[in-house]
């Protein structure tokens, strides 16, 4: 059963906009149901129902020294706050994942990556991030960063620290500081790899 019987753009905004859902119960009875999307009205996920990722997270271990990762910390605009988080960005149209990580990695922290190819294709796919609030969709890109960090490349609109950190202090950061869910969970992961083979979890 079709659980909605109509869906109206509510905002015309270049990035985000809200959509109001003539929602159904299970039992059919009608309410209001707001959710957010980057996709225009023909392209959200309720209308075509596919999952294709509109951003991607980078998992940035350093080549050269395998058991730090590379994390940024973000002003928020919503929360008025700094932010731990991986570096991460929107996939441009035409734009694999993977040349997106590349180029937002190079954008946000002035560092080169290099996409890990491989392992299991089931750990890189498209996930949801919050389905409660938005059909926005997003998949992690492994792989080594190289080179010096440096923020010019930056948007103006960015306000980026780029910083390595070890086992201890990415502890650290998940015990006293703002973390954003897909970094938090992608520490956890991090706290626990081996540094010999960083990217064994993935096969």
């Amino acid at each position: 059963m079709k659980r909605y019987t109509d869906i109206r753009k509510q905002t015309d905004n270049r990035f985000l906009n809200l959509y109001e859902m003539d929602a159904l119960t299970e039992k059919g009875a009608p309410f209001s149901y707001y959710f957010a999307s980057r996709n225009d009205q023909d392209h959200i996920k309720a209308v075509t129902h596919d999952q294709h990722a509109e951003g991607i997270v980078i998992y940035p271990v350093l080549r050269d020294e395998p058991d730090k990762i590379v994390l940024i910390r973000q002003y928020r605009y919503p929360l008025d706050a700094w932010l731990y988080e991986l570096p991460a960005g929107l996939i441009d149209a035409g734009e694999t994942a993977a040349q997106a990580a590349v180029r937002e990695m190079k954008e946000e922290t002035g560092l080169a990556f290099t996409v890990y190819e491989g392992g299991d294709m089931a750990y890189r796919r498209a996930f949801f991030l919050g389905a409660g609030m938005t059909d926005e969709s997003s998949q992690a890109v492994f792989g080594y960063a190289s080179g010096t960090p440096r923020t010019d490349l930056q948007e103006a609109t960015e306000s980026i620290q780029v910083l390595p950190a070890d086992r201890a202090e990415a502890k650290r950061i998940l015990r006293e500081e703002r973390v954003s869910l897909r970094c938090a969970y992608l520490l956890m992961q991090f706290i626990h790899m081996d540094a010999k083979n960083p990217f064994a979890f993935l096969e």
